[in-house]
């Protein structure tokens, strides 16, 4: 990890004499995001930010968010056979842009700052979810229907995309426009009862 990259970051918030930037959620949580704990985490705040967030940099047709593109990927994995605990990795792939907002992949892959403060609070949200033990092989799983499915939305949701051939999915992809509402409580219900799955 380069010197001014995480730790960096952490210190700089630390600094002598200087107020810690915080962030306010829709729960109403108030904290530091680079010193963020599990105890902070809030499946409602993650499902209400995501339905909220277009994702492409908002270059879609239509509005169609980071939550239901991640509803579709946990429904890809579901058709899969994989596990509960997979499913919800999917579903929960894109949590960190819940707090860190979403930046499209041609821009973040420049960003190694960024990159190593989206890991830090995604694996903050991991554990919170008692997924902070995923394997590698488990998160190439999710990193695969993540790829699959933006296949498959560049070719549908995207201008400019016609000629490309998308990897071919399990499922059929829910790409309506869809009140966020919906979208949120279809998140939040989802991850809910994979959780609840996970503990019985």
């Amino acid at each position: 990890m380069p010197a001014d990259g995480w730790m960096s970051a952490r210190k700089q918030s630390k600094k002598e004499g200087q107020t810690p930037m915080r962030m306010n959620t829709y729960t109403g949580k108030r904290f530091d995001p680079m010193q963020m704990t599990p105890e902070e985490v809030s499946l409602r705040d993650i499902a209400h930010a995501l339905s909220l967030l277009c994702r492409g940099g908002g270059h879609m047709k239509y509005f169609y968010t980071v939550g239901l593109h991640s509803l579709n990927c946990a429904r890809e994995a579901a058709s899969r056979g994989w596990s509960d605990r997979l499913v919800l990795a999917c579903l929960l792939h894109d949590a960190s842009e819940a707090y860190l907002s979403d930046i499209i992949r041609p821009v973040k892959v420049h960003l190694s700052n960024y990159l190593e403060i989206e890991e830090q609070i995604m694996q903050t949200i991991l554990t919170h979810f008692h997924l902070g033990d995923l394997t590698p092989e488990e998160h190439a799983l999710w990193h695969q229907i993540d790829d699959e499915m933006l296949s498959q939305e560049l070719k549908s949701l995207i201008n400019g995309e016609h000629e490309m051939i998308p990897v071919p999915l399990t499922s059929e992809p829910d790409f309506r426009e869809r009140p966020h509402e919906e979208v949120e409580e279809e998140f939040y219900k989802l991850a809910e009862s994979l959780v609840q799955k996970m503990q019985a």
